[in-house]
């Protein structure tokens, strides 16, 4: 059995310095869970986006105000019998993860409501989460018997391997403020404020050099990857490589005659 149908919103927001698109995964009816026909549909979003050479940030979001995503779906899942079968439903959720890391540009996760299971997956796979006050996250696969996979093995590096221990092998849900104290999110306020706050993150990033923000978040991938040393290493070439591409010369220049001006 599969999810029925879902919708997928992308609003393309040009602005004076490039654009921002906005991903609403609509299942609303059954708290955004997300199932073969949704996950396949949302990576292929982000395949897409990706290829937007005009693009500058990514907002994602759940519609319908109760969930994020809900998790994966329990119907679809409690059909699975052979091992391949779970092997390849769990890597379609890994597929989606993989295209919002390997998006270009930083991909803000909007929470509002519920984000549960594979829901938290993909917001750990986001470069930011901005949440309602009165959002919950949890990881509850072990209450149904299955353990928590893919990228769930991106919790620790976020909050901790005690932390994620204790989501994990209790299944345990968690508020908002807890979730912000631990780490988890970047920023909890009101669900009237939710939307602002998401837009000063994006003006910020709007406002930056478009080269250098791109560069950032690819190297920033790359120090998950690489030892301390290789990591330097790698800092320097992109370093190299942005000087070579010359995005620095203009706000580097205004500023500098900013100063002498003020002398």
């Amino acid at each position: 059995m599969t999810p029925a149908a879902h919708k997928i919103e992308v609003r393309r927001e040009q602005r004076e310095r490039g654009a921002v698109a906005h991903v609403i995964y609509d299942q609303s009816r059954r708290l955004n869970v997300v199932g073969p026909p949704s996950l396949r549909d949302l990576a292929d979003t982000f395949h897409t986006l990706a290829k937007d050479d005009d693009l500058r940030a990514v907002v994602f979001s759940g519609a319908g105000g109760r969930a994020f995503i809900g998790g994966a779906d329990i119907n679809y899942m409690a059909a699975l019998r052979e091992g391949e079968e779970g092997r390849a439903f769990i890597t379609l959720i890994h597929k989606l993860c993989q295209s919002i890391r390997d998006c270009p540009v930083p991909v803000i996760c909007r929470m509002e409501g519920y984000t549960l299971g594979a829901g938290l997956e993909v917001a750990a796979a986001c470069d930011m989460r901005i949440a309602a006050e009165t959002a919950f996250f949890g990881m509850p696969e072990v209450k149904v018997g299955l353990p928590s996979v893919v990228e769930a093995a991106l919790l620790p590096r976020l909050i901790g391997w005690g932390r994620t221990s204790r989501l994990l092998l209790t299944a345990e849900t968690i508020g908002a403020a807890k979730a912000e104290a631990w780490g988890m999110v970047e920023e909890v306020v009101s669900t009237a404020e939710l939307d602002a706050a998401i837009e000063r993150v994006v003006q910020a990033i709007v406002e930056a050099g478009p080269a250098a923000v791109r560069s950032q978040k690819q190297l920033m991938r790359r120090w998950e990857r690489l030892s301390l040393d290789e990591a330097v290493q790698a800092g320097i070439d992109a370093f190299a490589q942005t000087i070579a591409g010359g995005e620095h010369i203009e706000p580097m220049t205004a500023f500098v005659q900013r100063k002498r001006e003020k002398k």
